[in-house]
């Protein structure tokens, strides 16, 4: 298994791909303990085989659709007539939106892509230094991950055999918190650098703004109470509400704000299946690593050695936070999820911590991931959209992480936050 181990650290470092280098790596370790290599298909074709993961390729269709059917710049529109008026208003508005289209598209590299190109060029008209608008926008999808639905919480719920439902719910007061903590960090950082430009707008006007755009994004804003709304209504599944959340998007798009022509829905679908394959291809390889490591029963050992540091769930939930934040930084959320949750949910279930609330610290955690080198998937395409190289929006980030990781330790240890809502 060191071998293997040695061999995935050597891939990464020569950028082959994550997932196929979590493909490549635990063939020898498999083969190592005698196994027939015919098992390889078959543990990638049980991996896939979920009900649950269909809402994978559907939520991303629907994130794809959002972006270019126009609802992402009306909910933009509506984030900056609420706030753009004061200091840090674009700022806000930026978090706003990443809050508001966190609750349609699933992703947190959706969000970012479809809040970036607007909200960042935006910024930079209006006073704010180009590396930390760049920063804010990343940091702020990063809520994509963790406002239902999500997808890092359906592999989730597949992989630990939790409710997705319960799940979706436990995300909503930790992505509120993060998000509105995010939202106070701005508008203080720039009362205190002089970011951005302050208007002097009229109640009236501000009423009229607000309502003109609140109005032209009403049927966007439809979209997450039907998801949600039909879920917890016991309408559908939440793999049916994907499919539901493709279909409300299409007509919004193509017949409704008909910004979407019906020659650009062969380019959308193959875009979208494309990320698609990539995200379950991811699972289906880490699944594999997952299944060399259980051989060697590495789970066990890990799960023995967290242990033998203390039972104390207190201590246990910083140890597994700062070990999370880390692998964050280096493993694409997703396989680090197929490949750590079956070794930590049961130690957690041990020591009396409810599944679902786990679940959720993982979530923050893996998400926080996103927006920290070296691979930090958020950054890619932040820094890709505004033209300016990831190192530029380190420095701006820091204090993002900050508040974001001050959040993650009063989620980790209030459970009510996650519980309160499926109780």
């Amino acid at each position: 298994m060191i071998i293997a181990l040695l061999l995935l650290l050597a891939l990464f470092a020569l950028g082959i791909p994550i997932a196929l280098a979590l493909g490549i790596a635990p063939v020898w370790a498999i083969w190592d303990r005698g196994i027939s290599l015919v098992i390889l298909p078959q543990i990638i074709f049980e991996s896939l085989d979920s009900f649950a993961l269909m809402a994978i390729p559907f939520f991303v269709l629907a994130g794809k659709l959002m972006q270019a059917g126009g609802i992402a710049t009306r909910l933009i529109n509506l984030a900056v007539a609420l706030l753009g008026w004061m200091r840090g208003g674009l700022a806000s508005a930026s978090v706003l939106t990443s809050m508001i289209f966190a609750t349609m598209s699933g992703s947190s590299s959706a969000t970012a892509a479809a809040i970036g190109t607007t909200l960042i060029p935006s910024m930079e008209r209006n006073r704010y230094p180009y590396p930390f608008a760049a920063a804010t926008v990343a940091a702020s999808a990063e809520l994509g991950a963790i406002i239902p639905p999500s997808v890092p919480m359906i592999v989730y719920a597949v992989v630990a055999n939790v409710s997705i439902a319960d799940l979706f719910l436990a995300g909503v007061i930790p992505g509120l918190l993060i998000g509105f903590s995010l939202i106070g960090y701005v508008t203080v950082i720039s009362w205190w650098k002089n970011y951005g430009t302050v208007s002097q707008v009229a109640f009236t006007d501000w009423l009229r703004g607000v309502g003109t755009a609140l109005r032209q994004a009403t049927l966007s804003l439809v979209m997450p109470l039907i998801v949600l709304g039909g879920i917890y209504g016991g309408l559908f599944t939440p793999t049916e509400a994907a499919v539901v959340a493709v279909a409300y998007a299409l007509v919004l798009g193509v017949f409704i704000y008909k910004e979407v022509r019906l020659r650009e829905l062969p380019e959308l679908f193959f875009s979208a299946a494309l990320t698609s394959s990539i995200v379950l291809v991811i699972v289906a390889f880490a699944s594999v690593f997952a299944y060399a490591l259980s051989i060697y029963q590495l789970p066990q050992t890990v799960a023995a050695g967290i242990r033998s540091i203390s039972d104390d769930p207190v201590v246990f939930l910083l140890v597994v936070n700062i070990l999370l934040l880390v692998v964050g930084m280096f493993i694409e959320t997703l396989a680090a999820i197929v490949i750590i949750a079956p070794i930590l949910v049961p130690v957690a279930m041990s020591l009396g911590i409810d599944p679902i609330h786990f679940g959720a610290v993982i979530i923050v955690n893996l998400a926080t991931g996103m927006v920290t080198p070296p691979v930090g998937v958020n950054l890619f395409i932040v820094s890709h959209i505004a033209g300016i190289k990831m190192e530029a929006m380190i420095r701006p980030l820091l204090g993002f992480l900050a508040v974001i990781i001050i959040n993650l330790m009063v989620i980790s240890y209030v459970p009510a936050l996650t519980t309160f809502l499926i109780r």
